[in-house]
């Protein structure tokens, strides 16, 4: 007999296409039943327990490929509960957390560590992207071997390009010994042509008296790893689009048969640079806003599947290193709790995305790409309930307080339109009516 029952909500589930008004049954952390609603019964069967979902969609738990948790080495920004926490209450099951803690995450040690306090926390499935190279200084290939066979399944450098073309490629044709997928992701800027930006480089830039970071910078490293994947065969991921260039190139890899995939944040999908004219600190990012140009052509490349996932980039900081001088600012905005409704807000409400396009391109594509298979669907008998509900229609402005440590949301002053109710790991409520269970 199930232990908790899902009623009456609809059901979208982009891995097979339905989309349809069911009851949910749960037993043993799995999916044990879809049927028809039965609005008559007052239990659910075998008295199960039971969540009204009427007016609610029921969709698989969301899995970000991009998040920053800050632990080891900075909780005093973020650490691996309050992240998990945030996670949960945005609607993720799975986090994938990038590499550059102190230490960095560079070998099996760090990567145990990671794991055994996100288990403790119990909140959502944190999964360790291990660095390309040692302490993500660019040189040396970091004990890729020792991570994979630890579980780790993507390796990046965020935050840092790989600067040599020589040690991409190494670690490209490594990867491709082992029976698992393993993914190289890149962040794409090239180091000589950023050093000192704090904006795109362009009229704005000029107008704001800021150093820029120009989108050429993007597609040079782009274009680099393309070439180098083709020519090795090697898994790679583009971390953070932001170019409308870069866009084109993964689209015209593609169609030649290079194994890449890409990502593109919700903060790229909806500002740009004109956003800056108040230099709020909270929209400096890396890669940076950059013009409505470009912003359109990620969201075409998004929504034809040249941009296989939406990740947050998750970057929490403190209040110090925001409220401060715009060239003296970390970059980074939090993510985790705005994402899926400035997703529903800004693309799917004004029909550029169909809400099953935008749900898989944070739930089933990113657990794909990250060999999370036990997340983002099909939401099918026998499959782990790992599950999100949320409400399409409620109306809420961004604000603090967050279950993130950290405030620096892109969003802060906004109206968006839906919102997380419910969020289920194994069947079990980590979110119940918006708030952590724990």
């Amino acid at each position: 007999m199930p232990d908790l029952l899902l009623r009456g909500g609809r059901v979208v589930d982009p891995a097979t296409g339905l989309d349809d008004h069911l009851d949910v049954a749960i037993e043993g952390g799995r999916v044990s039943g879809l049927s028809p609603v039965d609005l008559e019964a007052d239990r659910g069967p075998g008295g199960a327990e039971v969540i009204d979902c009427r007016g609610l969609v029921v969709a698989p738990g969301l899995v970000d490929l991009h998040v920053h948790l800050r632990e080891p080495g900075e909780e005093h920004k973020e650490t691996i509960e309050t992240g998990s926490r945030s996670a949960a209450v945005g609607g993720y099951t799975a986090i994938c957390a990038m590499a550059n803690t102190r230490p960095v995450t560079d070998g099996a040690a760090v990567v145990s560590e990671v794991r055994e306090r996100a288990f403790a926390a119990g909140l959502v499935d944190v999964r360790p992207v291990g660095a390309i190279t040692r302490g993500s200084a660019g040189e040396t290939l970091a004990e890729l071997g020792e991570m994979i066979d630890a579980g780790v399944r993507m390796f990046s450098d965020d935050g840092a390009t790989v600067p040599s073309a020589r040690v991409v490629r190494n670690a490209l044709t490594y990867v491709r010994a082992f029976p698992h997928q393993v993914v190289i992701a890149e962040h794409c800027e090239d180091p000589s042509l950023v050093e000192g930006g704090q904006m795109h480089e362009g009229v704005h830039s000029v107008a704001l008296g800021l150093a820029g970071r120009p989108a050429e910078a993007e597609d040079v490293i782009v274009s680099r790893d393309l070439a180098i994947a083709r020519m090795t065969g090697g898994r790679l991921h583009v971390c953070h689009l932001s170019s409308g260039r870069s866009v084109e190139l993964v689209r015209q890899a593609k169609a030649e048969g290079v194994r890449v995939t890409a990502e593109v944040t919700p903060h790229h999908l909806t500002l740009t640079d004109d956003d800056l004219v108040t230099y709020d600190t909270n929209l400096k990012v890396h890669p940076p806003l950059r013009t409505a140009a470009d912003r359109e052509a990620l969201r075409a490349g998004l929504a034809d599947g040249t941009i296989d996932a939406i990740a947050t980039d998750h970057a929490p900081h403190s209040v110090e290193d925001k409220e401060c001088e715009f060239d003296q600012a970390r970059p980074g905005t939090i993510g985790l709790e705005t994402a899926l409704a400035v997703v529903l807000t800004e693309l799917v409400a004004p029909g550029e995305l169909s809400l099953a396009r935008a749900l898989g391109a944070m739930s089933s594509v990113p657990a794909d790409i990250a060999g999370a298979d036990e997340h983002g669907g099909p939401i099918e008998i026998g499959r782990p309930a790992n599950l999100m509900v949320f409400d399409p229609d409620a109306t809420w402005i961004v604000e603090p307080p967050f279950a993130s440590k950290a405030r620096n949301s892109a969003f802060l002053g906004r109206e968006l339109r839906g919102r997380v109710v419910h969020t289920l790991l194994e069947g079990r409520p980590t979110v119940l009516d918006g708030k952590p269970c724990r």
